[in-house]
């Protein structure tokens, strides 16, 4: 029998603006030949990837040179933490203080200096065929959370695996693992009276009730088969029943409803996007979401917010990088210290992965540049950190080390690859396993790499 291939995505605003229902899931048969395929029933672990987006400084967070020239060195001091030898950011003084429930890895390393490109590579593990330095490239292959998705299936609660806040990664897509394994993005949940857009169902159906729900549902699918769908979508009824458990599910509901946490854990996280989003992501994975994405630009909007993207004149805004950072750390701090605090104390740090990752690192050598003589870092994807706390992991220890300027690896170098083979490791994910492309290919989910041994 041929491999089944998909021609292309379907446009997913069409099936949002049908009843905002357009998540799916793979096939019941799918589902089964993967479990088999895995050797294992479904289990509950699950991954936070917070994805610093723009590529944080090494030098500014977790990696800093204090004895460094002046072009160099951190703008920032460190400070010592509750583990001996491992310093970070003073702008950390609350993840200083839980440092023994992380561990930092500073000798992660690729070659691919470009925002979307180099997230491609980090989130999925596949160097993009073609380099786009407009950074407007979108992967060729699914990333973590699809695959996730496929391999694992619908979760018996009814939570969907993949889940993006507040928005998806813009550079991956599905591709051939087909639409039903995009993530459920869920939206801004600090915004006022927050629910997400899939779960919003219109007042008169609540009102007429259960049997109104169904026959949305219907006239969804009635809508589905006038549509010239691509192969992704035919034989999925999946797809329509865990629409239908979105809509209908109480344990969904309650995991989605942050009213649902005390004021007091709220104002811990920060009344802000990072901290809420954070706090999201926490009942998300303890109900059973495999993979919770955060793709974190700003904690807020105004003038003195960037994202990570640190060079000269980032977002058009003259002034020294380190101003802007002052600003953002701390949201940072806050919300990530708060995170994993909460994990531990509810006894979720076996089941529960936190990473937190951008897509390279900095330049060690600052530069000035328009407007108005701006000071930065600019891409360097030969040197960066990651943070990773939980797992059932080795907590409390640095892995790898870089020169004396954070500008390439001196011991123990790390790939995307390792990382990603590492989240893997945790989920059950046979990282060998291959799916077959839409030129009838099979791809490995990792063409290589190994899970990290310093943290096993």
């Amino acid at each position: 029998m041929p491999p089944v291939r998909c021609p292309g995505p379907v446009n997913r605003r069409e099936f949002l603006r049908i009843g905002s229902l357009a998540l799916g899931g793979a096939t019941l048969s799918e589902i089964t030949a993967a479990r088999a395929a895995a050797g294992a029933e479904h289990n509950d672990t699950a991954v936070i990837l917070c994805y610093l987006h723009g590529g944080p400084s090494q030098l500014e967070t977790y990696d800093l040179k204090p004895h460094a020239p002046v072009e160099t060195r951190s703008v920032f001091s460190p400070i010592s933490t509750v583990v001996p030898g491992m310093d970070i950011c003073e702008y950390f003084p609350r993840q200083a203080k839980i440092a023994d429930k992380f561990s930092l890895v500073r000798s992660l390393n690729h070659d691919i200096g470009i925002h979307s490109d180099g997230g491609i590579i980090v989130c999925t593990g596949k160097r993009p065929s073609v380099l786009d330095p407009t950074s407007q490239s979108k992967s060729e292959h699914p990333d973590l959370g699809s695959i996730v998705s496929r391999v694992r299936g619908r979760h018996r609660s009814g939570m969907p695996q993949y889940v993006a806040s507040p928005s998806a990664f813009y550079f991956t897509r599905p591709t051939y693992l087909g639409v039903a394994q995009q993530p459920f993005v869920v939206g801004n949940p600090d915004s006022k009276n927050y629910a997400p857009p899939e779960l919003k169902i219109a007042p008169q159906l609540e009102e007429r009730g259960l049997d109104d729900r169904r026959s949305l549902l219907a006239q969804f699918d009635r809508f589905r088969s006038d549509l010239d769908l691509n192969e992704a979508l035919v034989g999925t009824e999946d797809f329509r029943q865990q629409a239908f458990n979105l809509l209908t599910t109480p344990q969904v509901a309650d995991a989605f409803d942050i009213n649902q946490e005390p004021d007091t854990l709220r104002d811990r996280y920060g009344r802000n996007m990072w901290g809420q989003s954070f706090l999201l992501a926490r009942r998300l994975a303890e109900a059973g979401t495999g993979v919770v994405s955060l793709m974190m630009n700003s904690p807020k909007s105004g003038p003195e917010f960037t994202n990570w993207d640190d060079h000269p004149g980032n977002a058009g805004r003259p002034g020294h990088f380190a101003g802007f950072m002052r600003t953002r750390l701390p949201y940072l701090d806050q919300a990530l210290a708060t995170l994993i605090e909460d994990i531990w104390d509810r006894g979720l740090n076996r089941r529960i992965m936190v990473v937190v990752v951008g897509e390279f690192g900095r330049t060690p050598r600052m530069r000035t540049g328009p407007p108005d003589n701006s000071i930065g870092r600019d891409h360097w994807p030969n040197a960066y950190s990651a943070l990773i706390s939980g797992g059932d992991l080795q907590m409390g220890r640095v892995v790898g080390a870089t020169d004396s300027q954070a500008a390439h690896p001196v011991e123990s170098p790390h790939s995307p690859q390792d990382l990603l083979a590492t989240i893997y490791r945790h989920l059950g994910v046979d990282s060998s396993r291959q799916f077959v492309d839409y030129g009838g290919r099979a791809i490995a989910i990792l063409p290589y790499g190994e899970p990290i041994a310093g943290l096993l």
